[in-house]
């Protein structure tokens, strides 16, 4: 498989938040597992999204959903790391966009991660995807 190459302008970013890498995130090479860093994408995506107002899921059935996932890797992080997650939107089509990430530690600045989620709305009622609201594209497009 090729390399995967990340690249996201600064201005991509419009929220941050810290998390603590756990003793149970470490894996049997001692530093952070890939699963563990997957799961704490999930955790800052989720806080972005509560930082906006925005739900997951409303009651009418409409949310997001993820349909991809894309990490480079940039340098080790290890137990008790403080990590720091910069979290963005980017490329909105019709029905969805990129959810981007820039993880480093907090006290150096080193590098750890890129990545990029994609996402569509989606009805869990219909289990259909819809297009993105125009309220939320207003918000970030």
């Amino acid at each position: 498989m090729a390399r995967i190459k990340l690249e996201f302008p600064d201005d991509a970013f419009s929220f941050e938040t810290l998390l603590p890498v756990r003793i149970s995130d470490i894996n049997g090479a001692n530093h952070l597992g890939n699963d563990a860093l997957i799961s704490m994408l999930s955790e800052a995506r989720a806080q972005f999204l509560v930082a906006n107002g925005i739900k997951e899921a409303d009651p009418s059935g409409n949310g997001i959903i993820v349909t991809d996932l894309a990490t480079m890797y940039q340098g080790e992080s290890f137990y008790p790391d403080m990590l720091r997650f910069e979290v963005g939107l980017m490329d909105f089509n019709k029905y969805g966009g990129d959810f981007v990430f820039r993880v480093a530690k907090a006290d150096s600045g080193q590098p750890v991660a890129l990545a990029k989620y994609g996402f569509v709305f989606f009805n869990y009622n219909t289990r259909e995807v819809t297009p993105v609201p125009e309220s939320f594209r207003a918000r970030f497009a």
